[in-house]
């Protein structure tokens, strides 16, 4: 994709000019507040509720981005009108709101925020074959953030415990998918996805009081609801996991992503079960888009 046009500060900026400071707290200690949303057919998808929880974000780190969250809302569509001309060519976009808390060596200090509003194309080539096969998931000994420490419902930049756990996935299979455990051992999340099983035809996920609280876990739950499908969200071990009927994913680019395999063992009959090919059918149908068919074709 050749250089998009992103809003920078208040201003329209081709990509390649952002820069951030190097003493922007953003970039010396992780303190920034993200969201990322997609299009379909080149419209943002749920980009309300995305933006609604970037300021539940901002809210809770106390970072004023000095625009309303109707403002961000209208930029962010700005941004995709303005970067139409390049969608053919990636198919559609990936949407990424950020503001960091700027400069200071104090938080309380600190200031004025970076904003920025950006589109990319989406990184189809991570998952496309996987809508055939399955993902691996990986389970972890990197757990996820205690909500006594940092509430894992913050969406920000402070995220070294994903990229350890990626790490460690890795180590154990370079396509593996990292899945976090909590303190009590219970299923947490991934590094930017949540996790569902399927048992005797009932979808059941974590519950979000101990992290992120998805926008497309929550829109695979309204689906599966529209479905006539029974839905839960209770603690999950890694024993239901490996005994599951089915398990996918949840997350803003790939929608539902089946899962076949955890830590090497077969899920069900080891192929993307019914329950969750459904899922991923009517949200195409709901998107007018296939959304498996169109990552392999941009992959």
């Amino acid at each position: 994709m050749t250089d998009s046009i992103a809003y920078f500060n208040g201003g329209w900026v081709p990509f390649s000019e952002v820069r951030i400071q190097p003493n922007d707290r953003g970039f010396v200690t992780g303190d920034a507040v993200f969201d990322a949303a997609r299009t379909f057919k080149g419209i943002g998808f749920l980009l309300e509720a995305h933006v609604d929880r970037l300021y539940r974000s901002l809210h809770v780190a106390r970072i004023d981005p000095g625009m309303t969250s109707d403002q961000m809302l209208e930029v962010t569509q700005e941004v995709i009108v303005r970067n139409e001309h390049l969608r053919s060519s990636v198919g559609d976009f990936q949407v990424w709101q950020g503001v960091t808390r700027g400069p200071g060596r104090w938080a309380h200090e600190a200031g004025p925020p970076t904003v920025y509003v950006k589109v990319s194309g989406i990184d189809f080539g991570k998952y496309a074959h996987l809508y055939a096969t399955g993902a691996h998931a990986i389970l972890t000994r990197t757990q996820t953030l205690p909500y006594s420490t940092v509430d894992p419902k913050l969406k920000t930049h402070s995220r070294m415990h994903f990229n350890l756990a990626e790490l460690e996935a890795a180590r154990t299979d370079p396509a593996g998918w990292p899945v976090l455990l909590d303190a009590r051992g219970s299923l947490g999340e991934g590094s930017g996805y949540n996790v569902f099983v399927v048992r005797d035809g009932q979808v059941i996920t974590p519950p979000a009081g101990g992290i992120l609280a998805g926008i497309s876990q929550k829109h695979v739950i309204e689906l599966s609801h529209s479905l006539g499908l029974k839905v839960a969200e209770r603690d999950l071990q890694p024993f239901d996991l490996y005994t599951a009927d089915e398990a996918f994913f949840s997350a803003t680019s790939p929608c539902v992503l089946p899962v076949t395999r955890a830590d090497g063992l077969a899920i069900g009959a080891g192929t993307p079960g019914p329950t969750t090919v459904r899922l991923l059918d009517t949200w195409s149908e709901q998107v007018g888009v296939d959304i498996a068919r169109q990552a392999v074709e941009y992959a």
